[in-house]
């Protein structure tokens, strides 16, 4: 597998897209590919900068195993379209945000549940207003373990 570089990103970077890095990590490392994948997370919205994850994320996350505390909010930046491989986004309203962003040559944003083709949606819910993050958790599960598949076909085979 050739070393490559993954960001994930939802509105503020304190629910969804923390829990997606957290998540992945473990998945990765657990494929004894920590060291092949950069991962990351990022927001298009700046409320949050600096911030830890909410504190719903940590123990939503931490029920598995996971912690998240070390992640900080930060906002998505021009560069990233340039140091990441891939940059998954949690919803349409974000995809959206980062298309208007992109750079017309590399690759572009993509939907992250395009990953988890059996969940029946498109969109990582937004757990921050109405809860269920252990819900949102199991999906972001669900690709990223499809991403992680994905990730070590041969090119010419990758999706």
């Amino acid at each position: 597998m050739n070393p490559t570089s993954v960001l994930f990103v939802c509105l503020g970077n304190i629910c969804r897209s923390p829990m997606a890095e957290g998540v992945f990590r473990r998945m990765a490392a657990e494929a004894g590919l920590h060291d092949a994948i950069n991962i990351d997370s990022a927001g298009t919205g700046d409320w949050h900068v600096g911030e830890q994850p909410d504190r719903r994320a940590i123990q939503a996350a931490a029920k598995r195993g996971i912690d998240i505390t070390g992640i900080r909010a930060r906002l998505v930046h021009e560069k990233d379209f340039e140091t990441f491989d891939h940059i998954l986004v949690m919803d349409r309203k974000n995809l959206a945000a980062l298309q208007r962003m992109a750079p017309p040559q590399g690759p572009g944003p993509e939907l992250f549940l395009r990953y988890a083709p059996g969940a029946g949606i498109d969109e990582v819910p937004d757990p921050y207003m109405t809860g269920g993050f252990d819900d949102v958790l199991e999906l972001i599960e669900a690709a990223s373990a499809g991403l992680l598949r994905a990730l070590r076909k041969p090119a010419s085979t990758a999706q």
